[in-house]
C-alpha cells in the first residue's frame, strides 16, 4: 500500500494497493473514539468552555449547539478524564498531603428534601473530597459522595491506590472525625496524621452568611504517627476549593447552574481536575501540577486528550 492523495472536503487519506490497484480510504478518527458528528475543533471547544467556568447553557450559546449536546459531550469527556487520571496517576512519591471537603448539592439542598426524595442519597448535599500534594499542588485523588464514614473510606482507598507503597508521608486534615478511623485502618503503614483546626472570632453557628469572622489562631494536634506539626496545614487545599468554585460553574455560590444529576456533577469534576492537573499552567509553579509531580513532561491540550483516548 502506498499513499494516493486525499478524498473529500475533510481530506481523508487514501491508499493504493500496488498489486491489485484497489484504492482504500482510512477511516476518519473521531473525537474520544465516539460517534460524534461535530467538527474536532467544536468538540474541543465545548469542554474547554466548561473547564473555564461557563455554564451548560452559556457553553451551548458560545458554541452554537444544543444544551443536550453539551451535556452528552460532558459525560463523555468526564468519563475519559477520570479514566485517564486513574491510569496515569500511580505510585506517586509524596511527602505532604492535605485533605479537605468542598460542599455542593444536587437538585436541592438537604433541608429541602421531602417525600420521595427524603431517602435518596443522590439528591441533596454532596461533598467533593480532595487530596492535594503540597509540593506539586496536584490533586492526586478525589471522591464525590455524602459526608459520612463510608464515603470517607472510599476516598482514603483512592489515596492508597495512587501513592507508593514504600514511602511514608504526612497527612493534614481538619477535625472531621471519620478521617481518624479511615486513615488508621487504610493508611496505617504510610501516613503520619495531624489535625489542623482554625479558630475564628465568631462561632460557626452565629456567623452571618459567608462571613467567617476574623482569624484568631490555629490549633494543631498529632493524631497518628510522628507528623511534622510545624509544617502541618490545610491552606493549600482550601485555596484549591476556591479555584474549584471559580472554575466549575456547578459549585459557584448562589447560582442557577447547580447540578440536577449526580453523573453530570461527577463528569464536571473529573473534567475540572484533569484540566487543573494536566492542561492549565499553575501561576506560582510556571508549569502544570502534573509536570511538577513528574507525571508528564508537557502541557496537555483537549485535542490531544481526544486523540489519545
Amino acid at each position: 500500500m502506498v499513499k494516493a492523495g486525499y478524498y473529500g472536503k475533510n481530506r481523508v487519506q487514501r491508499s493504493k494497493c500496488q498489486q491489485c490497484g484497489r484504492r482504500h480510504s482510512d477511516p476518519p478518527q473521531r473525537p474520544f473514539n465516539e460517534d460524534i458528528r461535530l467538527t474536532p475543533e467544536k468538540v474541543a471547544m465545548i469542554p474547554h468552555c466548561l473547564a473555564e467556568g461557563n455554564s451548560v447553557r452559556g457553553t451551548a450559546r458560545l458554541c452554537d449547539v444544543e444544551k443536550r449536546t453539551v451535556l452528552n459531550l460532558l459525560i463523555t469527556a468526564g468519563w475519559r478524564c477520570e479514566r485517564f487520571m486513574d491510569e496515569r496517576i500511580r505510585d506517586l512519591r509524596v511527602t505532604d498531603l492535605e485533605f479537605d471537603e468542598c460542599w455542593g448539592y444536587i437538585r436541592m439542598k438537604e433541608k429541602r428534601k421531602a417525600g420521595a426524595n427524603a431517602d435518596n442519597p443522590d439528591i441533596g448535599d454532596q461533598y467533593t473530597y480532595i487530596a492535594q500534594d503540597r509540593a506539586s499542588r496536584m490533586v492526586i485523588a478525589w471522591h464525590l459522595g455524602r459526608r459520612d464514614q463510608r464515603n470517607t473510606n472510599q476516598f482514603i482507598d483512592k489515596v492508597r491506590a495512587v501513592t507508593a507503597e514504600d514511602q511514608r508521608f504526612d497527612v493534614s486534615t481538619d477535625a472531621f472525625v471519620p478521617y481518624n478511623e479511615a486513615i488508621n485502618v487504610r493508611l496505617w503503614d504510610r501516613a503520619n496524621h495531624s489535625v489542623v483546626v482554625k479558630v475564628y472570632s465568631k462561632p460557626e453557628e452565629t456567623r452571618e452568611r459567608y462571613s467567617p469572622g476574623d482569624f484568631v489562631t490555629v490549633e494543631k494536634s498529632m493524631q497518628r504517627g510522628n507528623p511534622d506539626l510545624e509544617a502541618a496545614g490545610t491552606s493549600h487545599v482550601e485555596r484549591k476549593n476556591g479555584s474549584l468554585r471559580q472554575w466549575c460553574k456547578r459549585l459557584t455560590r448562589l447560582t442557577y447552574a447547580f447540578s440536577k444529576k449526580k453523573e453530570n456533577l461527577r463528569a464536571a469534576l473529573a473534567l475540572h481536575f484533569w484540566y487543573y492537573n494536566f492542561a492549565r499552567i499553575h501561576r506560582s509553579l510556571r508549569v502544570t501540577p502534573a509536570m511538577e509531580a513528574k507525571v508528564t513532561d508537557h502541557v496537555w491540550t483537549l485535542p490531544e486528550l481526544m486523540s489519545t483516548l
